[in-house]
Formats: structure tokens, C-alpha cells, sequence
């Protein structure tokens, strides 16, 4: 876990930004920048339902548990998944970003998909509320990682933002702090690891971890042929012979495996261009698509969106915070904070 250096200001500064992701969770606090950066992912003893590990420590016990310890993800595709848990792993979180637990209420900002439900609006809300939040503000994602990647939201121009989280990607285009048309996809990080997970099975008949499988994409996954070939050695267990077995494989292999995924993320941009404003459109030849997101450092990935879509194609500085920092701006200002929030 990343921490920021003890402040006089933890004492007052109590509100929270949140990046509640499926993969990952980051939590800013205003006055002091990034407090809590950890997976979003708990361990829970299965005889007394108490809770063993939430974050990292949580993440280290993958694939190594007994079985009277599960390991829960209480959010899936973007959405809570599990009410609970989600309580407990926000308790934790806030918890750990103030350093104390007595008296703490926070105002709180949370960023979610665009298509979120009244169900599941319902859901976030009623888990930060139970976890000791004073004043919960809802805000779509994609809007807050523009914010945070530094675009003109407020212009009567329009910017065009691809936020690939762990599971769900999220695009949009924006004009005037309002968003014009978006499109959410349920295919990000997670569902790019278990296709690599599944290539891999069908064709050497080998079961990787989860973990092994996030490593491979990283390592040597790509959405664009690379100039220099690159291999890895990973291990695994041999499905037919059942004992542990090492193979190597190559980056274009992997890119094989993450072709479909990688192509209906392209399919949504499209979508999205499709139904966007002649106007905006025109503004969108010059100002490109900005990527955000965990997904944004899948190398190559913006040389394919540049070359599948003809629009100039850039990373933001900070893919991975780009939208907590900007939940963390808009905090910030109540007067935008009002204008982008979402009702219900």
C-alpha cells in the first residue's frame, strides 16, 4: 500500500475520493493526494465470516488459501457485486486514510460507470453510508478521468476520453461538463487476463493463475505488433499429466489471445463516434482520444485505436490515477461537484 507522509491536515481534511474499481481501489484525501492505492479484494474466514485481509494483504493469499479462507471480490464488471463486503473493504479503506476510525465521517465522492442502474447507484450509496460516510456525491467515471487527465471538460468543445479499468471500459464524449454520448463495455483488465488464461489452456493444455495471467499481459502483451519479438518462460499445471509444467511463449501469441477483447473496446469507441455531434466530431480530428485507466499501458494500444480509428491517440500522464485525481478536483469545487453528480 502507498502512503503519503503523516500531516497536521489529516486532522481536517476529511473528505474522500474514491475510485471504487473492480480491480483496484485508490482513495484520495483532500489536502494530502493518494492515501490508499490497494486491490479491491478481501479474505474472509469461511467458519466465522470475519474478515482476515482486505487489499494487499488480501491479494498476496491468491491461489495459496486453506480452505477455511475464501478470497472475495466484492465488486464485478464495475459493479458492487457483494454488499458486505464492499461495506467492509470501504471501512478499511477510509479507515486507513484518515489513520483513525473514532469519529470520522466523511464527505464522500465516488466514481461509476456511466450505465449504472438505480439498483446499483442504490448499492454504492447505501455501502459508503454504511461506512461511515456523512454525504455521498455519485460522478461518472469517464468524466472524472477527463478531469483528472486534464481536459477542457467546461468548453463548448468537445474531448473524447477511453477509461480501461479492471472490469468495465468506459468511453465518452464531453462538452460544456456534461457528457454528450458514452458507451460502457463490461470487457477491461480482468477480462483480458482470462483470455490469456483460456488461449493458454486450449492450446498447451496448461492452467495458470490469475495472478500469472495479469503477468504474462503485462510482460508481454500488446494490442499492436512489436518491433522486437519477446518470449516469456511461464509455469503452470499440466491438465492431462496433472504435475507442474514450464512452456514459453511469445508476444504475438498473446496478442492472438487478447484480440477479442482489445476488438470490442474499438467496437464501443466506434459506437460512441457513430453517434457524436457533427460539431464535436470536427473537434475530435485535432483533439484526439485521450486514454486512461490500468488498460491505457497495454503497450501498442494506442497505435491500434490510432490505425483502427484515423483520430490522433494519446496515454494521459497518470493512466492509472487520472480518475481519482480528478474525483479528488471536483471535490474540490461544490459549484462543479453540483453540476456533475448524478441524481437518484
Amino acid at each position: 500500500m502507498r502512503w503519503l507522509s503523516s500531516s497536521p491536515l489529516s486532522l481536517f481534511s476529511n473528505d474522500l475520493a474514491i475510485d471504487l474499481g473492480t480491480a483496484n481501489s485508490l482513495v484520495f484525501c483532500k489536502g494530502l493526494g493518494i492515501v490508499v492505492r490497494e486491490p479491491s479484494i478481501i479474505a474472509v474466514n469461511r467458519k466465522t465470516g470475519g474478515v482476515v485481509a482486505v487489499g494487499d494483504p488480501a491479494k498476496a493469499m491468491l491461489g495459496r488459501t486453506p480452505s477455511n479462507i475464501i478470497l472475495i471480490r466484492p465488486l464485478k464488471d464495475g459493479v458492487i457485486a457483494d454488499i458486505e463486503y464492499t461495506e467492509k473493504m470501504l471501512a478499511s479503506f477510509i479507515k486507513r486514510a484518515h489513520k483513525r476510525s473514532v469519529g470520522v465521517r466523511p464527505r464522500i465522492a465516488i466514481g461509476v460507470s456511466s450505465e449504472i442502474t438505480q439498483v446499483e447507484k442504490r448499492a454504492v450509496r447505501d455501502s459508503a453510508t454504511n461506512a461511515k460516510a456523512a454525504e455521498v456525491y455519485l460522478v461518472e467515471q469517464s468524466m472524472m478521468a477527463a478531469i483528472g487527465a486534464g481536459l477542457p471538460i467546461s468548453e463548448p468543445t468537445g474531448s473524447m476520453v477511453l477509461d480501461i479499468g479492471g472490469g468495465t471500459s468506459d468511453v465518452a464524449v464531453i462538452s460544456m461538463a456534461g457528457i454528450v454520448c458514452s458507451k460502457m463495455v463490461r470487457v477491461a483488465g480482468n477480462q483480458m487476463d482470462e483470455a490469456v488464461s483460456q488461449y493458454i489452456k486450449r492450446k498447451y493444455n496448461l492452467l495458470v493463475g490469475e495472478r500469472t495471467a495479469e503477468e504474462i499481459k503485462i510482460k508481454i502483451g500488446s494490442a499492436f505488433p512489436l518491433d522486437v519479438e519477446r518470449t516469456m518462460e511461464i509455469k503452470g499445471r499440466d491438465l492431462v499429466e496433472g504435475i507442474p509444467k514450464s512452456i514459453t511463449i511469445s508476444d504475438k501469441e498473446i496478442r492472438e489471445a487478447l484480440a477479442e477483447p482489445i476488438a470490442a473496446i474499438i467496437e464501443a469507441v466506434r459506437t460512441v463516434l457513430d453517434q457524436t455531434p457533427p460539431e464535436l466530431a470536427a473537434d475530435l480530428v485535432d483533439r484526439g482520444i485521450v486514454l486512461t485507466g490500468g488498460g491505457a499501458l497495454l503497450e501498442g494500444l494506442d497505435t491500434r485505436l490510432r490505425e483502427e480509428i484515423g483520430l490522433p491517440v494519446s496515454i494521459a500522464d497518470e493512466p492509472l490515477t487520472s480518475a481519482v485525481m480528478g474525483t479528488g478536483k471536483v471535490l474540490a469545487d461544490f459549484d462543479l461537484l453540483a453540476r456533475v453528480s448524478l441524481g437518484g
